[in-house]
């Protein structure tokens, strides 16, 4: 990333969700996230172009990947970055988003990433803080950096969205990943499908513009890219499946499977992996896995949406958010 970036000025203030985004606006972060791979390809991984810059890391939830990806995402642009423990923090004695909002916005930071289990969270403190907010997950709601990123993969794999047929496997119903791949495919053009028990399917999923399969074989077939979703047991109060062993014998991803998918199919997922619960350790480990390039797509597309958000060619005007 050169000090004078040759990218459009990106039009938004926050990156709170997909919704609202559009085509262009994706082209223009993963255009931007390619040329921060060609930054973390080299020996020197650094750029200058978030120097003087203050980003705190504010992680409701644990996170190990997505906030350690923001935080190097963050050191390699330049930027001051601050991981707020919020487990030791004044949120265990009271305090609440909103205080916290404003204790935050006093220190005067230029970009704030905060994961929280409520949805909405985000974008309750982009209304409260006079600094952009990215969104690294809010409940069930969506995950936008997680969904750029397996669109930049996808596009650096098979060079397009448009025209692929994306089959999205496993917890619809509890995954924010899930909704925001499912926006921005189908806003780039892709097919989707989503396979799943009935149980772990949302009400109503088939108005959000994808083919609904509860057999995950015939979800499979003629698929260019499997994306497999966690199983979020944590999120789920009651019994959801019979059994581990069972939910893997019907919709775990194994080699037997696979190969009604496109021979060349990618095999995708969000991380971290249950194997033997969605996903067998000889796909996740096979040729057709692009689960480790996700990773390192990860880092790229935050460093280009931190980036874009903040250009300085935007003078700190209030674009929309």
């Amino acid at each position: 990333m050169t000090d004078t970036p040759p990218f459009p000025v990106y039009p938004h203030r926050h990156l709170l969700g997909i919704k609202g985004l559009s085509p262009l606006d994706i082209e223009m972060l993963l255009d931007r996230a390619d040329e921060a791979v060609a930054i973390s390809r080299q020996p020197e991984k650094k750029s200058a172009r978030l120097r003087g810059r203050t980003q705190i890391n504010l992680f409701y939830e644990a996170s190990t990947r997505t906030q350690s990806s923001f935080e190097l995402a963050g050191k390699r642009m330049g930027a001051d970055v601050m991981n707020m423990s919020v487990a030791s923090s004044s949120t265990k004695k009271g305090e609440t988003l909103l205080d916290t909002a404003v204790t935050l916005n006093a220190m005067r930071p230029d970009i704030l990433i905060i994961r929280h289990a409520a949805a909405g969270a985000a974008a309750l403190l982009a209304q409260k803080v006079g600094c952009s907010v990215v969104n690294a997950g809010d409940g069930a709601h969506e995950h936008p950096t997680q969904a750029l990123l397996d669109a930049l993969t996808i596009r650096r794999a098979r060079g397009r969205i448009g025209g692929l047929t994306v089959t999205i496997c496993g917890d619809v119903l509890h995954s924010r990943v899930a909704r925001s791949n499912i926006v921005l495919l189908n806003a780039m053009g892709a097919r989707v499908r989503v396979a799943a028990p009935s149980t772990l399917l949302p009400s109503g999923i088939e108005r959000m513009g994808v083919e609904v399969f509860t057999r995950m074989e015939d979800a499979l077939k003629g698929a260019d890219v499997v994306m497999m979703l966690r199983l979020q047991r944590e999120r789920m109060a009651g019994s959801f499946v019979p059994s581990v062993r069972e939910y893997f014998r019907y919709f775990g991803l194994d080699g037997q499977k696979l190969k009604l998918a496109k021979e060349d199919a990618l095999v995708m997922h969000p991380g971290p992996m249950n194997r033997g619960v969605e996903i067998a350790s000889e796909v996740a480990d096979g040729p057709q896995s692009v689960i480790q390039e996700q990773v390192e797509m990860g880092v790229a597309v935050r460093m280009a949406v931190m980036d874009a958000l903040l250009d300085p060619r935007r003078n700190g005007s209030q674009a929309p958010a």
